[in-house]
């Protein structure tokens, strides 16, 4: 995928994220979520080449699934977009998140499954790059890559954390 194809929709993935916490948070009596990240013009612009991402292991696997943190801190309450990359033939195990994800596939096929404690190959979804996905709060599903490697952008209202079925590893080896 070229590169301005890629911040083309990083940025309207991005925007678009913003602006559902904003009108989700603006429902909220009292909730100004907005200062918790301080307003224009205390606050600057930010650009970030995806060649120059930090990516670093998420959640300490040792098989090769990165995260780059993009806006905010997962770990920490608050609006947060990432962008995790899979390796071939790496998926997350039966998981779920505490907080609703809205994510949207950036390169790769990203494949998805739903509601079952087992991988179960035949029954996932296959999203291409501009696709999206809602992961709904305490959703049980798994998620990764097949056959070639897969970037996904996510969002969401932490703290988060990924709670695996089993208690296990999240991420497995599917070959």
């Amino acid at each position: 995928m070229k590169l301005s194809t890629f911040a083309s929709w990083a940025t309207v993935v991005f925007v678009t994220a913003v602006v559902a916490v904003n009108a989700q948070q603006a429902a909220t009596p009292g909730a100004n979520r907005q200062a918790e990240f301080g307003t224009f013009p205390s606050r600057e612009f930010l650009r970030l080449n995806a060649d120059k991402f930090k990516w670093t292991a998420t959640e300490g696997n040792k098989l090769g699934v990165q995260t780059a943190v993009l806006e905010g801190d997962p770990s920490k309450p608050g609006f947060y977009l990432t962008v995790n990359k899979f390796p071939p033939n790496t998926m997350s195990r039966p998981h779920t998140h505490p907080d609703e994800r809205h994510c949207v596939v950036l390169k790769g096929t990203w494949y998805t499954g739903e509601g079952t404690k087992t991988w179960e190959h035949a029954k996932e979804v296959g999203l291409k790059p501009g696709d999206y996905m809602r992961h709904p709060a305490g959703g049980l599903h798994y998620d990764g890559a097949h056959d070639e490697e897969v970037w996904v952008l996510i969002s969401g209202y932490g703290p988060t954390r990924a709670d695996v079925l089993d208690k296990g590893e999240l991420f497995g080896k599917i070959k």
